[in-house]
């Protein structure tokens, strides 16, 4: 299984709100401080490589030292960036809707409202999960069925992401056909299971889960 390059807009690490499911927000002047863009670099790297962790052992198996040690970083170093695990966590919730965001959302963005963004949006995310950016496919597939029920800020920020990419992909599916809230919880269903197919090597359950998605969206 071929993992592609992680990308990361530069301030995808800051808030769930920082990174929206719609047209990209216009970009914000450097940093006039030197040592505060080189702590939002810092800050953008940890998040970067906690996503990456998280999304094979998931946020419970996220720690400070273990993204230190990672990274050739000093465990009080990224504690002074963060200052708790579950900061770093919602940092690799929100690290992940950002890379989400720039290789599923934005290509599909570059077309106007209706089927063309729509194809472009499914296409981009079988894409994103048949060649996972993250080492283990959808971080947010993992984070999901990890704390459904495990309540907390950490919970909040997974179940507000889930939230607002089924309420963006309802609008895209709302352009093209009736019933878009129905479509749009069966394509995110059956696109977590060709997820979990594609991590398990089950090419024929991926490729069923695509034919039923194109069935659904024409």
């Amino acid at each position: 299984m071929t993992v592609r390059p992680f990308v990361l807009p530069d301030k995808g690490w800051r808030t769930m709100g920082s990174v929206n499911y719609g047209p990209p927000a216009e970009p914000a002047p450097p940093a006039a401080d030197g040592r505060r863009a080189k702590g939002d670099r810092a800050r953008a790297a940890i998040a970067h490589r906690a996503a990456h962790i998280a999304s094979v052992d998931g946020l419970t198996g996220l720690s400070l030292a273990r993204v230190a040690d990672e990274l050739g970083l000093s465990k009080s170093g990224v504690a002074t960036l963060f200052g708790t695990k579950e900061a770093l966590q919602q940092a690799a919730v929100a690290a992940a809707r950002a890379v989400f965001v720039e290789n599923v959302v934005r290509p599909a963005l570059a077309h106007p409202r209706g089927a063309v963004r729509l194809r472009t949006l499914v296409d981009a995310w079988f894409a994103f999960i048949t060649a996972p950016v993250l080492r283990g496919g959808c971080f947010r597939v993992a984070t999901l069925a990890e704390f459904d029920s495990r309540p907390g800020p950490v919970r909040d920020a997974v179940a507000a992401d889930h939230h607002d990419w089924l309420s963006f992909l309802t609008r895209q599916i709302g352009h093209v056909h009736a019933e878009p809230e129905l479509l749009a919880f069966q394509v995110d269903a059956l696109v977590a299971a060709a997820n979990t197919a594609n991590q398990l090597g089950d090419d024929a359950r991926v490729t069923a889960a695509r034919t039923l998605v194109d069935r659904l969206i024409g």
